[in-house]
């Protein structure tokens, strides 16, 4: 096939490449390569309508690293359950926090076949990370798959990550935070909870906001709800926050001052670190 990509000449068991999926959307708004015609006809369904959504990715992803950082550098955790990982790119949970904690175990749990098939292959040399197969909307059956419970204690502090996730649960409007009281319940004390989620601002970038927010709902992708600070703090259920709470994704720790001013996107997307007593 001229011009496709390694994935589209070597589609993995169970892939319907005619269908978009989110992981390789994440993909492909990040610049990758492992995503098919329909992922990318997504993306720029996107774009031309809301072409601040690619900073999104951007955006999450260096979330995710300042966040990982942290409670590799800070909490002395040694477990980390990355829900809804996404395909490994560069600067993924393993990279950031096993360069400072080399013999610290990564689970990552996806249900897409293309993220399970892509990555384990990468990470067949890595003895300390590893794939699971799971619905990370289901809490009950998460934490009690057996592949999990192989390389998770759950009677030890555990660093739990909904990383860019719980935006697209397409289910009844509370039920995100329901779903983390569940997960939180089954955490031991001293551990780690960090959450990113699309934000509606609530002031003169909601438009902003709620125009990606249809655009994602309407797209192949189906799923991308922005929800307001209250709501994504009530993803945190019962959970210390760590300083400065729930904020958006730019400014939770940077890594220096600011001197660009902010992008539309930065305003629609927020995080934060809570710590289970």
């Amino acid at each position: 096939m001229t011009g496709a990509t390694k994935s589209e000449r070597s589609v993995p068991v169970g892939v319907d490449p005619t269908r978009a999926s989110i992981a390789r959307v994440y993909d492909a708004f990040l610049d990758g390569k492992d995503n098919y015609e329909i992922d990318r006809e997504t993306l720029n369904k996107v774009l031309s309508v809301a072409p601040e959504a690619k900073d999104l990715a951007t955006e999450n992803r260096a979330f995710l690293i300042r966040a990982c950082r942290f409670i590799a550098s800070q909490t002395g955790i040694k477990q980390y359950l990355d829900c809804g990982s996404g395909l490994p790119t560069a600067e993924n949970t393993h990279h950031v926090v096993q360069r400072l904690v080399p013999d610290a175990t990564v689970v990552y749990v996806d249900n897409d076949p293309v993220v399970l098939a892509h990555g384990r292959a990468l990470l067949e040399e890595n003895e300390n990370t590893h794939f699971v197969s799971d619905d990370i909307f289901v809490p009950e059956d998460l934490m009690n798959n057996k592949d999990v419970r192989d390389f998770i204690d759950f009677d030890e502090p555990v660093a739990f990550l909904q990383l860019g996730t719980l935006h697209h649960y397409n289910g009844p409007q509370g039920r995100p935070a329901e779903i983390m009281r569940e997960f939180v319940s089954y955490l031991a004390p001293g551990s780690f909870v960090a959450v990113s989620h699309f934000l509606d601002p609530e002031d003169e970038h909601s438009q902003t906001a709620r125009k990606m927010e249809d655009m994602f709902l309407h797209s192949p992708m189906g799923s991308g709800t922005f929800r307001t600070q209250a709501e994504i703090e009530g993803l945190f259920p019962g959970l210390e926050m760590v300083e400065p709470g729930v904020i958006r994704c730019v400014d939770w720790w940077p890594d220096g001052p600011r001197i660009k001013d902010l992008n539309e996107a930065q305003y629609c997307i927020a995080g934060g670190v809570g710590f289970k007593r």
